[in-house]
């Protein structure tokens, strides 16, 4: 039984080279016995369990590449799969898909506790509550994110080069030293424009138009992680996708749950529930005041990364949009992001005050600016550019 499995995983293995190795392949450590990869839909995450396969394992058969979609899962239990893999020698399951598997949580934690010389790592969607919700995992899974590709993955994959990542007290104390070693290997500027347009979703590697497999990505994130795992009705959908809608043509913005409730005809609670789907699911971004969350109305609202901001090509979208986005979505990753009611526009970490600008300015404030549109900052204003470089 095995056999078609193994020979399925030598194929995708053997064909599987990424172009750039993402960060997190070294922020995880590979003993835990149960690793959950989360992370929205197109950022990689089949791609990046493939590597691991492959870094870690070569074409040994103490690890197998599973897809919960297959057929077999329809009559056969994971445990029994499971049992099967560890009596032939195998040691690390990788699982892709796993929402397609009905009892996935539970038969988890079976194999966990059966098979002690199993080692499972498995990926998920965003919108899977692996702890909040589910008791069978929240003691034994650790948890990690993949994001999409930053500007500094970004960039290393296009130029061939191998930029360190920088932390953000680096950046802040010493960002003229770093943005000048770094122009003197290339112009950063050269390339930004690009990746704020379709550099976040590495399938823009892929020959395919990217817009149309944007918005093909972005339809199953609405069909599949919101409406399929959260087993809404489809008879919400239209709901869902005017909402969305109106994000794409506003954001960022603050809600007026009120007037959304009415254009898409729903109650004011059943609108937020919508507004945290499309967040789980990273479309959405909610920056709150630091001691607020859901279900209270967020500050504002953000398009998670500047890519989606260009799925409505009717939109016009001006700088300080584009600028503001794309730095909530850097610092987010590593970072507490919050709304302030200083004059400023966002707190990192409870402590750093910045400001957003498109342009440097001849005034020196004493806020933090990320500006864009700049290859090198002064004093307290940053380039935009700079972070991202956060990972």
């Amino acid at each position: 039984m095995l056999d078609s499995f193994y020979a399925t995983h030598k194929y995708l293995v053997e064909h599987t080279d990424p172009l750039v190795r993402r960060r997190l392949m070294d922020e995880i450590n590979w003993n835990d016995r149960l690793i959950a990869i989360k992370g929205c839909r197109g950022v990689g995450k089949t791609t990046f369990l493939l590597a691991y396969a492959k870094e870690h394992f070569g074409m040994s058969k103490e690890c197998l590449y599973v897809n919960l979609n297959n057929f077999y899962f329809a009559k056969h239990t994971l445990p029994e799969f499971a049992g099967e893999f560890v009596a032939s020698g195998g040691k690390t399951l990788i699982l892709d898909q796993i929402f397609k598997y009905p009892a996935w949580s539970h038969d988890l934690r079976v194999c966990y506790e059966k098979y002690p010389s199993l080692h499972i790592v498995f990926s998920g969607s965003p919108v899977m509550r692996l702890t909040e919700e589910n008791s069978d995992l929240r003691d034994i899974v650790k948890m990690y994110n993949l994001r999409g590709l930053s500007f500094r993955e970004y960039l290393n994959l296009q130029t061939g080069k191998s930029f360190p990542v920088y932390s953000l007290s680096q950046i802040i104390s010493n960002h003229e030293k770093i943005a000048k070693e770094i122009l003197v290997e290339i112009n950063p500027l050269w390339y930004f424009s690009d990746y704020l347009r379709f550099g976040y979703y590495p399938f823009f590697l892929e020959k395919r138009n990217f817009s149309e497999t944007l918005l093909k990505t972005m339809n199953m994130m609405l069909e599949v992680d919101i409406l399929l795992i959260k087993q809404i009705d489809t008879a919400y959908l239209e709901k869902i996708r005017r909402l969305l809608y109106i994000m794409l043509e506003e954001t960022p913005c603050t809600l007026n749950v009120s007037r959304l409730s009415n254009e898409i005809d729903t109650s004011r609670a059943t609108t937020m529930n919508y507004i945290k789907y499309l967040k789980d699911a990273r479309l959405l971004n909610l920056l709150y005041i630091a001691d607020k969350q859901y279900p209270q109305k967020p500050q504002r609202v953000y398009m998670q990364n500047t890519n989606l901001l260009y799925a409505l090509p009717t939109r016009q979208i001006g700088e300080l949009t584009i600028a503001e986005t794309f730095f909530y979505n850097a610092l987010h990753a590593c970072h507490k992001v919050n709304a302030t009611d200083r004059s400023a526009q966002f707190i990192v970490d409870n402590k750093h005050y910045f400001n957003i600008a498109p342009r440097l300015s001849g005034k020196a404030g004493f806020r933090l600016t990320a500006v864009g549109n700049t290859e090198i900052g002064s004093g307290k204003q940053i380039p935009l550019w700079l972070f991202g470089f956060l990972y």
